[in-house]
């Protein structure tokens, strides 16, 4: 079997959103450094490629989901999924990433070699079915949090009993007509609360069927602050400022939740409540058993949501499924809903580190033994940086502060003539008390697989913050005095 045996500085994993933003860094600030990214599809926009389900857009604005390197400048605040896979080709045409991604490449194990300092990397050619091999000096994975082949699918009682069309948005049929037919959303995040009014526009109705309520943000597509902004200040300064708007405006927000829940609790229900109106049972269906931030508040541009249930071509139930029917859901509570569709948006799958198996001089890795360092390396595993978001802000924000260390630490061992680098937990903190790699999140895709997931500790850097200010400060400490760091 033909295999490859190519070397690089620095081996990408992931086209999609974080890639795209590591290479367009290298590219600024390592010139030097020869890269390729491996993208395990035929094409590069990661989750903005693979989406296609009606109505898919950012959940987060655009101003801070966007790169700070190359500032959003679409109309849209809360942007459409074609616009924003629009926006990451121009980007990467713009630093020439494209003609670094090897497409259909998938990678299956990484095993570092101490004589050599480099991870020997085994790839699989998607189409082709051959294995290949790559060495290379660093590995940034950027492969996401989720597995793009498979999705979290609860087994519903008789769920082969139903006659019509079930799906999961994360593999949405491209042909789809859905003009006039009864819909059954299964769900009550972000991806349903999209999903309902793009499909009520055409459907003859959609009912969004929910175990529990989740909160709501009701916010403008368009913001006519930074509309005037870009009037009266030149272009660059206006972006800063709309982005340093969002990021403390999204921080406030979600610090007053930590200190304050019933309060913010109950000025978000009272939204909704103005939002939808008289004659609706919002303490039922809109007001959760949770505080907000325990999980993501989903985001409602232009009221789009409560507009399509105002104009009864959605409903929202709050039941329990008892078993699926030939034509439909029956309830605990006894009662059918009809369904020519049901649209099963019940959640991602997480995966750790892209499913990739990693070792040291052919030894396994369990990556839950290990410590986190700063939320982007572990102990232990040398020239390894994984991206990993916000789960309380913009994906970007982080993405885009680890892609700038992951730059400094590469010239940093240029100008030593290093070629290793791993985080050491020191001895004083060996019996350091530990918390989940994500804490104080208790969103039920998290907790399905924070066991697998490095520690983190109480002290920096031994800590995965969520907190995009102290993150910034924390990335930004001298190299040359981490004595965390061991560079050989």
């Amino acid at each position: 079997m033909k295999t490859e045996n190519e070397y690089f500085d620095v081996v990408i994993v992931g086209s999609g959103l974080s890639g795209i933003g590591a290479a367009c860094h290298l590219s600024m600030h390592c010139p030097d450094h020869r890269y390729i990214i491996l993208e395990a599809r035929e094409s590069i926009g990661g989750t903005w490629d693979l989406f296609r389900y009606p109505g898919v857009r950012s959940d987060s604005d655009m101003h801070t989901l966007g790169y700070d390197f190359r500032p959003w400048d679409g109309s849209k605040t809360i942007a459409d999924g074609s616009s924003i896979r629009e926006y990451l080709l121009e980007t990467a045409s713009e630093f020439g990433v494209e003609q670094c991604v090897r497409y259909n490449r998938k990678l299956k194990s990484a095993d570092w070699s101490r004589e050599n300092s480099c991870w020997h990397l085994e790839i699989e050619d998607t189409v082709n079915k051959k294995s290949l091999r790559v060495s290379t000096n660093f590995l940034h994975m950027c492969a996401g949090y989720y597995d793009s082949e498979a999705a979290h699918q609860p087994d519903f009682p008789s769920m082969k009993q139903f006659k019509g069309v079930f799906i999961n948005p994360q593999f949405w049929p491209e042909k789809l007509d859905y003009a006039g037919k009864k819909v059954v959303v299964i769900g009550s995040g972000a991806t349903a609360v999209t999903i309902v009014p793009a499909m009520a526009e055409t459907a003859q109705h959609v009912t969004m069927l929910q175990r529990s309520p989740g909160y709501f943000l009701s916010w403008p597509s368009q913001d006519q602050f930074t509309s005037i902004l870009k009037m009266i200040m030149p272009l660059k300064w206006a972006h800063s400022v709309t982005r340093l708007r969002y990021i403390l405006f999204q921080e406030t927000l979600y610090k007053v939740t930590r200190i304050a829940p019933a309060f913010i609790k109950k000025r978000l229900i009272s939204r909704v409540r103005k939002s939808l109106g008289p004659g609706f049972d919002v303490d039922r269906h809109f007001t959760p058993d949770y505080n907000p931030w325990d999980q993501r508040l989903c985001l409602v541009p232009d009221d789009d949501f409560f507009a399509a249930i105002r104009s009864k071509k959605a409903t929202v139930i709050t039941d329990d499924i008892e078993r699926f029917t030939d034509a439909g859901i029956l309830l605990k509570s006894g009662a059918i809903i009809d369904a020519d569709i049901v649209v099963s948006a019940t959640g991602l799958k997480l995966i750790v580190l892209g499913g990739v198996k990693f070792s040291i001089d052919r030894n396994p890795v369990d990556l839950s033994k290990s410590w986190s360092y700063k939320g982007l390396m572990v102990t232990g595993v040398p020239n390894m940086v994984s991206t990993f978001g916000y789960v309380n802000a913009s994906w970007t924000l982080r993405s885009d502060i680890t892609a700038k260390w992951v730059c400094r630490v590469l010239n940093h061992m240029t100008l030593t003539k290093t070629t290793s680098v791993v985080p050491s937990l020191p001895a004083e903190l060996k019996q350091m008390k530990s918390r989940p790699w994500i804490a104080d999140f208790p969103a039920g895709y998290i907790n399905r697989v924070m066991h697998l997931f490095p520690k983190q500790g109480f002290v920096e850097p031994w800590v995965n913050s969520q907190d995009f200010r102290r993150d910034k400060k924390m990335f930004n400490e001298p190299l040359e005095t981490d004595d965390s760091l061991t560079f050989t």
